[in-house]
């Protein structure tokens, strides 16, 4: 009984170590280069730099993905609501002309950027950043800071109440 008992214990701490909120990004991630829309490579660290002073939602999505699209009418609310947030779309699509055509189709507003590593989740990037569903959400403060580093579509409570306490 007590091998059960530390069995079920070892497992919710590993679960619950997983799902672990950051408040920074790792070198690895920082590291990282993209894609940006007009095709040219950008660290993951310039992204971030550019937004310096400003808080940033960063969603992870993919055109083919079914759950990405069901949340797409949550994030426009979420922009309405939110203007004086940066938004910043990373996509993990296949090629970047499906990329680009999701973009279009779901009429998405903010900085647009592509992982065209074929591991897509799997990948270097996927790794360093724990990406283990899409969408994901993940939010930075004004000064950089994570506020909070692990949040799917089934989260927007959770992510409009960190988006007004850090506005």
């Amino acid at each position: 009984m007590k091998k059960i008992i530390l069995s079920i214990f070892v497992i919710a701490l590993t679960t619950a170590c997983s799902n672990a909120q950051k408040s920074e990004f790792s070198k690895e991630a920082l590291s990282e280069k993209v894609v940006a829309y007009d095709g040219n490579e950008i660290q993951f660290q310039e992204i971030l730099d550019k937004h310096k002073g400003k808080a940033v939602v960063i969603e992870f999505w993919a055109s083919w993905c079914s759950d990405c699209v069901k949340a797409m009418p949550k994030i426009k609310a979420l922009q309405a609501e939110n203007t004086t947030v940066d938004y910043v779309f990373i996509s993990l699509d296949k090629n970047a002309e499906k990329w680009k055509s999701g973009i279009e189709k779901h009429e998405l507003k903010g900085e647009h950027y592509w992982i065209s590593d074929i591991d897509g989740m799997k990948g270097n990037f996927g790794k360093a950043v724990d990406l283990d569903w899409i969408p994901r959400y993940i939010i930075v403060d004004k000064t950089g800071k994570i506020a909070l580093y692990r949040a799917i579509e089934t989260d927007f409570i959770k992510i409009n109440s960190t988006l007004k306490t850090i506005k």
